[in-house]
């Protein structure tokens, strides 16, 4: 499947360089596609031309390509037109163009080949490039910086370029497969024999259907965790987990009556969140201190430090409230998906947003409102079981949400439901209409993000637009869409950002989360369920092996990613430390829960020695 879908980015690079000018119209005659020599005739960028009239491109009357390929049946049309620059004089071209049918017999598309009269193939190549889209724009950013030659010789590197180039893309060629065959007349043999080639893999049933990728490791652990995190349901999957146009109103000042029994920052506690926005922030410190209420006080003083309360229009109280509220419906007893894991995304978050800033990459203010709460409630009322759980087990939920996208969609519902459901703690309620829609969509957005099945869709996007030499304008056709891009990955990053924490941190991690897997396979035993990770039995798992495939199958790539766009070299080293660690303990025999505690207090003591 990855060499079905790999050959879908050569396509679009084979037609992207072809020294040809080639655009592709709708059955309206308006601009959909237009190729790097097309930019260069027209003296526009893609996003300038794009579902233009035909019309607008031409000196001439093209009435008679109206005529021609708008008629009955399907026809082509050839012969010579003036194409007009932009600020410049026209062009005469000879213009070929072939209707296509992607559906039925009527045209659906029309295909534009242009040629110089009198063979002048490089003539094109002569034209000035068109001016690029102003610095400061998401098309921009750090495009050059991903540069995967710094890395390769890097032992957790060595397949990440390879990986990269088979993952599923989003680009927009569901139905170009029927205007391959006009393209190719005007190829050189080489391009010629690519685009045959894939046009046999893009006639394939299913290309666009999530596939689970091959995964290159021996270690049945791994296996099991990898395969349970990104296949769908229906084979037993699993989630690891993880503005100044708002209206002013006066806001309410009535105490709460939903908080603890009194909310005091005591010096310890302040001292601490004094340091939450440093990646090296010991979460499980605020935990004990704040006596299992590490988000409401750090989300508190998160909010603070971004300004959410004005954002919001909200008194403090009410923001103290929801976050009250939203504890409280974390499930205390899960090992790893609870309050403390809210926090620590909600923490990453909020590192992330300060240094796009200090990257010059800023959101607006309701973006970065809206992130942080939806990094806090990401995984609200999660029952401690995976989708596969609960869909096998046939829960409510999964009925409820038709055994799709389960627990995102439970948590993305429960966080409004909740918000929504008590004036006290509604921070939307001083919003206006339009900017609580906007507010809704993001929120909604980045906590669906963080299903895992979609992981290697996100990431090879996300690398696309932003990590390659390709224009970012070629994949996508908006700041907006950019923007959503670059949220959906800093809270995927945020969510399992374990494996890249100080090592003390990660080891407790893993241990949680091993913990609640290892509950959920004796509840399947117990219960006679398909078991969805049979590996992951407490008697005979090998924490460091798990963890070993996790970083090397799914984070390391994703890590390099991000801090190439990010610039947080931390995130690498604190990764590769944890690898080189989770490879000791792995061949030091050390591999249970039992095991790994004892390790991470030799540790904890060993440092605690050095103080």
């Amino acid at each position: 499947p990855h060499n079905v879908i790999s050959t879908q980015q050569a396509l679009y690079t084979a037609l992207h360089r072809l020294k040809e000018v080639l655009i592709i119209t709708d059955d309206l005659l308006r601009i959909q596609y237009a190729n790097r020599s097309a930019e260069r005739l027209l003296n526009m960028r893609l996003d300038e031309v794009i579902s233009k009239p035909l019309a607008d491109i031409f000196i001439s009357d093209v009435s008679t390509i109206n005529s021609s390929v708008q008629g009955k049946g399907i026809r082509e049309f050839d012969g010579i037109l003036t194409v007009k620059r932009k600020n410049q004089e026209g062009i005469p071209m000879h213009v070929r163009v072939v209707p296509v049918a992607c559906i039925g017999r009527t045209p659906t598309h029309f295909v534009f080949n242009f040629d110089v009269p009198g063979g002048q193939m490089d003539f094109i190549a002569t034209l000035p490039q068109p001016k690029e889209a102003p610095r400061g724009s998401l098309h921009s950013i750090r495009r050059g910086s991903f540069d995967v030659r710094s890395i390769a010789s890097d032992g957790l590197r060595r397949t990440s370029l390879a990986k990269l180039t088979s993952l599923p893309l989003e680009a927009p060629i569901t139905k170009i497969i029927n205007l391959l065959s006009q393209v190719q007349e005007n190829c050189s043999a080489e391009e010629a024999r690519l685009i045959d080639k894939v046009m046999e893999f893009l006639k394939r049933e299913g290309l666009y259907s999530p596939q689970m990728k091959e995964i290159r490791t021996d270690d049945p652990i791994a296996t099991d965790l990898i395969g349970a995190l990104l296949t769908g349901p229906n084979v037993y999957s699993s989630r690891r987990s993880s503005n100044d146009s708002i209206v002013r109103t006066n806001c309410s000042n009535r105490q709460s009556t939903i908080m603890p029994a009194k909310m005091k920052a005591t010096p310890l506690i302040m001292e601490i969140l004094e340091e939450s926005l440093n990646w090296e922030f010991n979460i499980f410190k605020l935990e004990e201190i704040t006596e299992n209420h590490p988000l409401l006080y750090l989300g508190m003083e998160i909010f603070r430090r971004f300004d959410v309360f004005a954002t919001l229009n909200v008194d403090e109280n009410v923001c103290k409230n929801w976050l009250a509220i939203i504890e409280r419906n974390y499930h205390a007893d899960n090992s790893y998906h609870n309050s403390t894991h809210a926090a620590d995304v909600m923490q990453a978050t909020g590192v992330f947003i300060s240094q796009l800033a200090a990257k010059d990459l800023v959101m607006d203010r309701l973006e970065e409102a809206s992130a942080l709460i939806a990094a806090a409630a990401h995984d609200v009322d999660h029952p401690g079981r995976s989708s596969a759980f609960l869909c096998n087990s046939n829960s409510p939920l999964a009925i409820l949400y038709n055994d799709l996208t389960v627990l995102e969609s439970h948590h993305a519902s429960t966080t409004f439901r909740l918000t929504l459901g008590d004036d006290n703690a509604n921070i939307f309620k001083n919003l206006d209409t339009d900017t609580y829609k906007v507010a809704r969509t993001t929120i909604i957005d980045m906590i669906l993000a963080t299903e895992m099945t979609r992981h290697f869709e996100h990431l090879a996007k996300f690398v696309s637009v932003f990590g390659t030499e390709m224009e970012p304008r070629d994949i996508v056709q908006s700041e907006e869409e950019s923007s959503v891009l670059m949220r959906r990955m800093l809270i995927k990053v945020a969510d399992v950002s374990n494996p890249a924490r100080p090592m003390i941190c990660c080891i407790e991690w893993s241990r949680r989360i091993a913990e609640e897997y290892f509950t959920q396979t004796d509840e399947e035993k117990a219960k006679n369920l398909p078991i969805v990770m049979p590996m992951f039995d407490r008697g005979t798992c090998s924490i460091p092996k798990s963890q070993i495939g996790f970083i090397e199958y799914i984070i390391q790539d994703m890590m390099h990613a991000w801090d190439s766009f990010i610039d947080m070299p931390e995130l690498i080293t604190y990764m590769q430390i944890n690898y080189s660690q989770w490879k000791k303990f792995e061949e030091q025999g050390i591999h249970t829960l039992a095991e790994v505690k004892a390790k991470q207090m030799s540790l904890m003591n060993k440092k605690s020695a050095l103080k």
